[in-house]
């Protein structure tokens, strides 16, 4: 894949980017190296400094960076402000955070004695330079939700993005420059996917995070394996959005659609599977549905559009052929289910919701990466649990209930990383984020996220005599 920026609202190559020779990615190692020898020595107050810097220059530049998303991906332009809002907030978060959750910490004093130690302590220090390989769906977000801790914890980062937002990766690495980290403390590798085994094979590398498919996290991780270094991967989900009687029917058909086509549909924790009781079945379809069919698909500049282009015409193809296999197979598409015709440029796909799925098909088991939802109508709590936990990903969930038995039971039940309930599915830097099964391992965010790119350090301090 070419590192391009190729607008998907109109299908044009805007500008491309030669990918670094051998002697490159050298220097950006040596660099990186070079700079972790000075970075992890740094205190906490000095890590801070620099990274409210960063959050305040990113607020200065939102607009901007923005459009560079949008232009580059196609989410509408009001959710890449609101990214980008986000990211700031997170790097301010773990700013006055990371000290705190990074502080020496002393064991039980009578596991110290009977040890043998006059004392004991459990120091966090960094591991060096991690390499981060990160998709384009949110090109801002899932970077800085790993560099952010990631430096101030003292580590530096060497960042491989999408291929197709090669500008806002450029971007990332200005800023953190820009904010007064030292050289070489954050770079962007403008490498294709075939490069990314030898980086991680250099010794200089500690450490790897991918976020993306599972076909890419396996190849990181048996990579890592191989070298015996810490990987963090947060790949797909099909999550559930469990709808029970007890539940506010028009709130719950409401979120259920931003839960589905945030980002147009192209989320990893997006609702994908909506699984409702057949007691409120027909009513939270029709509204639902009804609320599919009346978004706006259109430029993503636009204020006022809903859903822009997929990603690619890859993406689309890919999606399209789900649908279409579900259709064949007897699946009902109660709205959308085609290309928009008032939009034959660019990758537009429209809003759909399908009904009638059974185990054959592909949909029921793969991730729909796009703005289509599948309906399920179940008997009882049991199937709901049953058929929320039928697919091979578990990344998060939404269960809407107002019953507090039947969220207990949902929260002991529910294979996946996250429960939420009545309300939608969502990332916060103070809670843990990652998934289960074949949606990954390991965290990101929260104190969890900060620690997995540290070495725990046991300090035993033995009688002086």
């Amino acid at each position: 894949m070419a590192i391009a920026t190729v607008n998907p609202a109109t299908g044009e190559t805007l500008k491309t980017f030669d990918a670094l020779n051998a002697g490159e990615i050298e220097d950006h190692l040596v660099r990186a190296d070079q700079a972790f020898q000075e970075h992890r020595n740094s205190s906490f107050a000095y890590r801070k400094e620099r990274m409210l810097a960063a959050a305040d220059l990113l607020d200065a530049d939102q607009d901007g960076i923005a459009r560079t998303m949008t232009t580059e991906m196609g989410k509408p332009l009001a959710q890449a402000r609101a990214e980008a809002a986000k990211c700031a907030k997170t790097m301010r978060w773990y700013a006055e955070h990371a000290e705190a959750l990074l502080a020496d910490e002393p064991p039980d004093p009578a596991d110290v004695s009977d040890s043998g130690a006059i004392r004991a302590v459990v120091r966090y220090r960094p591991l060096g330079t991690v390499l981060a390989v990160m998709p384009w769906n949110f090109p801002l977000w899932q970077v800085v939700r790993f560099a952010a801790p990631a430096l101030m914890a003292g580590n530096t980062g060497l960042l491989k993005h999408a291929s197709n937002v090669p500008q806002t990766a450029l971007y990332l690495e200005e800023l953190f420059r820009r904010a007064g980290f030292p050289e070489g403390c954050f770079q962007t590798l403008l490498i294709g996917s075939g490069a990314v085994e030898d980086v991680l094979r250099d010794p200089r590398v500690a450490a790897a995070t991918l976020t993306g498919s599972e076909p890419a996290g396996r190849a990181v991780a048996s990579t890592a394996g191989d070298e015996i270094k810490k990987t963090v991967l947060e790949l797909g989900g099909s999550d559930p959005f469990i709808v029970l009687p007890s539940a506010d029917l028009d709130k719950a058909a409401r979120i259920a659609v931003t839960a589905r086509v945030q980002n147009n549909g192209q989320s990893c924790i997006a609702a994908k599977r909506f699984i409702v009781h057949e007691d409120v079945y027909d009513t939270f379809a029709e509204r639902f549905t009804d609320r599919m069919a009346a978004l706006t698909v259109g430029d993503p500049m636009d204020e006022h559009t809903d859903v822009g282009p997929l990603s690619s015409e890859q993406g689309r193809s890919d999606l399209e052929e789900l649908v279409d296999d579900a259709v064949h197979q007897g699946a009902e598409a109660l709205c959308g289910g085609r290309r928009p015709p008032q939009h034959p440029a660019g990758w537009f796909y429209e809003p759909t919701v399908l009904s009638g799925i059974t185990p054959a098909m592909r949909i029921h088991q793969e991730e729909a990466f796009g703005p289509v939802a599948t309906l399920y109508r179940v008997a009882d709590l049991d199937e709901a649990v049953r058929l929320a936990n039928d697919t091979p990903f578990g990344l998060s969930s939404n269960a809407w209930t107002r019953d507090p038995e039947e969220q207990q039971r949902l929260a002991r039940d529910v294979q996946a990383g996250g429960v939420f309930f009545n309300g939608m599915t969502a990332s916060h830097p103070g809670l843990p984020f990652g998934g289960a099964k074949r949606s990954g391992y390991g965290r990101e965010l929260s104190g969890h996220g900060i620690r997995e790119f540290c070495n725990m350090t046991t300090l035993w301090y033995g009688p002086e005599d």
